[in-house]
């Protein structure tokens, strides 16, 4: 098979390393891709959200099957004009991935579904927004509706903070599109947990849990990000929880969809907290999570690409997956000045050889670019380190050990990735 994969980040370069391995896998590019990803496919210089040119180069060069890995092309809805080409795609219809492209028909789906959520209101007028937050009290949180990079949140800890995230989309425009309306949500007390599942419209087939990193210092301090680390398996999704995920929110969604005249195929990955009552949807996505995906593929044991393919064939009916007994754990190196203004160009040395360090470990380019023979940070997310471990603790080790070797002072990264599992 000619495969096409459409993205340029971590996420993308671990679907690349995965893919690349399939036997069904002839020829493998990337659109656009990065230095990492040039390893594994041929890269080719167009944009994620071109999708004319994507849909001509998916024509020109007779691919027969395109893997949309960026949450912003769903949306606007490169899936649907490649299938009215012909040519098959893994991801979701626009219809389907309003389910990330709006928070606000998520919420309304929850509530005519039963689907355990947040109680919520949705708002255009500032005013009635911060009215709606004084009645109900902080904390509360602030979601701009649409798609803001992971950056649109604010779990505000007072009315001021509140008031305030209000303001930036609804007054400042701080967002643009994607903040002309806001969901207003009660507070949700538990623990996160991310949750994945690979649906064909009617069937949906568990993967596998991680947890995620979202603010940008230790502790979980400092404002939210894409995410600066994540492993899996996640220790708080037992097998008892994974099944009330399924049968209370997975199953339920699918269903609602189909009904509404949105059949979802693709990833769904669920935003999960584990509260008093039983889990609670957080928010949907649309796809592989990132850098939730960074931790899952290298726990796979199976081929992905035939998963993949029997998603969009409506065939995961009699499908099964097998997944390795490791846990892993990923530790993203940022640029400096991330999430607000991350330094761009500067040089990173030494890749090579931290790489080559231990053969338990990966490394997946988020944010790079080559100039010559340098390689530069080009993006705020700039590499994504995986270790692989019998226990997320020795998974965590060999992570770290490869990061210390990497030469980039003008980076950074977390370094207590994986607390949360070390506590228990």
């Amino acid at each position: 098979m000619r495969v096409l994969i459409v993205g340029s980040g971590g996420r993308e370069h671990a679907l690349a390393w995965a893919i690349a391995g399939s036997p069904l896998c002839d020829t493998l590019y990337c659109a656009p891709g990065n230095p990492g990803i040039a390893a594994e496919a041929i890269c080719v210089p167009i944009a994620a959200t071109d999708r004319d040119a994507l849909l001509a180069f998916a024509k020109n060069e007779r691919i027969d099957f395109v893997v949309v890995g960026p949450e912003a092309p769903l949306v606007a809805g490169l899936v649907d004009q490649l299938d009215a080409a012909g040519i098959a795609a893994f991801g979701p219809s626009a219809a389907a991935a309003a389910l990330e492209g709006s928070k606000g028909f998520t919420k309304d789906l929850c509530a005519k579904y039963g689907i355990p959520t947040a109680r919520y209101r949705r708002f255009t007028d500032a005013a009635a927004a911060k009215q709606y937050a004084r009645d109900a009290g902080a904390p509360i949180v602030v979601k701009a509706d649409g798609l803001a990079a992971g950056k649109g949140v604010t779990v505000a800890t007072s009315l001021a903070e509140a008031e305030a995230a209000i303001d930036d989309a609804l007054v400042a425009n701080r967002f643009g599109a994607a903040g002309a309306e806001v969901v207003v949500e009660e507070f949700l007390a538990g623990e996160e947990a991310s949750f994945f599942a690979l649906c064909d419209g009617k069937t949906a087939l568990a993967l596998a849990s991680a947890q995620d990193h979202k603010r940008v210092g230790d502790g979980d301090t400092g404002p939210n990000t894409g995410g600066m680390g994540a492993y899996s398996p996640a220790p708080c999704v037992t097998p008892a929880i994974a099944d009330q995920v399924m049968a209370r929110i997975i199953r339920p969604t699918l269903a609602a969809m189909t009904r509404e005249g949105r059949p979802y195929k693709g990833v769904l990955y669920a935003g999960l907290m584990l509260t008093a009552e039983g889990p609670k949807l957080i928010e949907y996505n649309a796809r592989f999570g990132d850098p939730e995906c960074q931790v899952l593929l290298p726990r796979l044991k199976s081929d992905l690409l035939p998963a993949l393919l029997a998603a969009h064939d409506g065939v995961l009916k009699d499908f099964d997956l097998r997944w390795r007994n490791e846990a892993a754990l990923c530790v993203v190196l940022a640029a400096k000045g991330y999430p607000d203004d991350p330094q761009r160009g500067s040089e990173i040395r030494n890749l090579a050889a931290a790489a080559a360090s231990d053969p338990q470990v990966s490394i997946f380019h988020a944010g790079t670019t080559q100039a010559g023979d340098k390689l530069l940070a080009e993006g705020g997310r700039v590499l994504n380190v995986v270790g692989l471990g019998a226990t997320i603790d020795e998974a965590r080790r060999r992570a770290y050990a490869v990061v210390d070797r990497i030469d980039w002072p003008e980076g950074f990264c977390r370094r207590d990735i994986g607390w949360r599992a070390l506590k228990r």
